[in-house]
């Protein structure tokens, strides 16, 4: 096998297997599952069997402060959201201005500190989770952080090539992984 050959077949094994390194699913209980903004629907539904589980005693919701949909601002939408739900003692809303996983870090910071939360669980997409779990280690220490991937099966799935979509995400992730440890982390 000629040395072409050899890189290109570990080429294509570290294509296929490069979308499992971006997903964690490792939830461990915690005092506050953390629900990242982003995903409105897969990423509470995940929270809301963890905290059903026992893997948490209060969940916090990351909402865009500034946000709209329509005429309501998701502010307004998560609140609505929670008020519906049977668990809506033990949600709250966290407001956030950051467009960044780095800022939302940051603003949710004083969040976990409202609700006691020395241990965190991040609730976040699949593809998400290896590159949150590090900004939040990284960007706010002084916790113990876990992570729970929620699954979008119309956005991402391990076997990225098999979609349009799944290709997308997987490279847009990776760009931004790539990013993150190149040269956010070291600003």
């Amino acid at each position: 096998m000629t040395a072409g050959a050899l890189l290109g077949c570990l080429l294509v094994v570290a294509a296929v297997k490069a979308s499992n390194f971006l997903v964690l699913d490792a939830p461990r209980r915690s005092d506050v599952i953390l629900v990242l903004a982003g995903e409105t629907d897969r990423r509470p539904e995940r929270a809301l069997q963890l905290l059903a589980q026992g893997y948490g005693r209060r969940i916090v919701l990351d909402v865009p402060a500034d946000a709209k949909i329509y005429e309501f601002t998701q502010l307004q939408l998560a609140r609505k959201y929670i008020e519906d739900l049977p668990q809506a003692a033990s949600v709250s809303v966290c407001p956030i201005e950051g467009l960044s996983t780095k800022d939302e870090s940051k603003e949710a910071e004083k969040c976990i500190a409202r609700e006691g939360g020395k241990s965190v669980l991040i609730v976040t997409s699949d593809f998400h989770t290896r590159r949150a779990l590090s900004v939040f280690r990284r960007e706010i220490p002084g916790h113990e952080y876990s992570v729970a991937a929620a699954r979008d099966e119309t956005q991402f799935g391990v076997r990225w090539w098999t979609h349009r979509q799944w290709a997308k995400t997987f490279a847009n992730e990776w760009l931004r992984l790539i990013w993150w440890k190149v040269v956010d982390q070291w600003r």
